[in-house]
């Protein structure tokens, strides 16, 4: 189960494979226990997080053999739910070079052989649909100017493009409107293709989430202003995408973190949250994907991101941020998340389920290795 080629170790902190495995005993582990999420029957608790891959066609957004073996894998060592790399929603989604698309027929009918044997092994596939905004360049988006809440460029430079962030265009209401529009066919397309439902990407300082942000969003129209009015964008997204797929079938990943601004916090975490959850109830939200770099970092009164949400939300929860099994069972035995996802280990471990399970030591993601191959 091992390869002389890769370092191999425990990547969990705090976790020794050979010294009794994981757990004390697998039967009462939850993260192993069936659930019933939406209208997903997913056959454990354990899902892969989304992560950026850039193995697609760089001109046209398709998927290829690789691709469809790497999700496949997955689904074959019994994950319960994948959640896909973001898939951009239009040419002017796209913030990295060689990722897929969702919305042209040629993308739509890639992703159906991915779907097909993810299914044949019995797992469950959601497709993770994604617009950048400002957070990109116009050699990528065909020569057309990022778009953004307002003309203020992202701090840093473009991943794997090595580009200064351009600065973007505002949007005006009709481009807002187009870009809802393109979120929900981008819903509708995925569905076409044979995932079992979406993730709206609204975290990271991408462009759901510069609407959000107010260093992002100088706005004075309905879309500006304080924070509730600045998650107006993100309602309209989601009820957009619930209207083509329902709300069974539509989870929404959101979070404090920006990607060009990694020291950013909320003045007051708590209230945000607050606001926040209060929105997703009013639009009809059942399932909820909290975004944290490391999930046990505290943020606020003793609280971590996924306790304080859980404090609002008394609907389903994943959980992500470099969680290790042992940390991911207290949380799924104390009820803070109802769904725990694992991101590099995954990449690195395409028998991260097995190995789990048979407490066998694992294989250290490393980047130089596995972000130039898929595993």
């Amino acid at each position: 189960m091992t390869s002389s080629n890769h370092k191999v170790a425990s990547i969990f902190k705090g976790t020794n494979v050979n010294e009794g495995g994981f757990f004390e005993s697998i039967e009462d582990t939850k993260l192993f226990d069936p659930i019933q999420i939406g209208s997903w029957s997913l056959r454990n608790r354990i899902a892969m997080a989304p992560m950026t891959r850039c193995f697609a066609d760089n001109e046209t957004g398709v998927v290829g053999s690789d691709v469809v073996e790497y999700y496949r894998k997955r689904a074959e060592d019994g994950i319960g739910l994948i959640i896909t790399e973001g898939i951009v929603i239009s040419p002017r989604a796209k913030g990295n070079p060689g990722v897929p698309g969702i919305y042209t027929k040629e993308q739509i009918d890639s992703w159906k052989p991915v779907t097909e044997a993810v299914h044949k092994e019995g797992g469950t596939i959601i497709a993770q649909i994604w617009h950048v905004g400002r957070m990109s360049h116009r050699e990528l988006s065909g020569g057309q100017m990022p778009q953004a809440p307002s003309a203020i460029a992202a701090k840093g430079d473009v991943p794997r493009f090595r580009k200064p962030y351009d600065t973007p265009e505002e949007m005006t209401l009709e481009d807002i409107q187009e870009v809802i529009n393109q979120y929900a066919q981008a819903a509708r397309n995925a569905m076409e293709a044979g995932f079992d439902g979406v993730e709206i990407h609204g975290a990271h300082g991408y462009l759901i989430d510069q609407f959000t942000y107010e260093f992002a969003n100088k706005r004075t129209d309905r879309y500006g202003g304080d924070l509730k009015q600045r998650l107006t964008f993100m309602k309209e997204v989601v009820q957009a995408v619930i209207e083509a797929v329902g709300a069974d079938r539509t989870l929404l990943r959101f979070s404090a973190l920006k990607g060009d601004n990694p020291t950013y916090l909320w003045e007051n975490p708590e209230e945000a949250i607050e606001t926040f959850v209060n929105m997703f109830k009013e639009v009809g939200l059942t399932m909820i994907h909290p975004s944290s770099m490391n999930y046990t970092d505290v943020i606020s009164d003793g609280n971590n991101f996924h306790q304080l949400v859980r404090k609002y939300w008394d609907g389903i929860m994943v959980g992500v941020g470099s969680l290790n099994p042992k940390e991911a069972e207290k949380s799924l035995q104390e009820g803070t998340i109802n769904v725990a996802a694992f991101g590099r280990p995954l990449i690195a471990n395409p028998d991260f389920v097995h190995r789990m399970k048979h407490a066998e030591p694992f294989i250290e993601y490393d980047a130089k290795v596995h972000l130039v191959t898929l595993v």
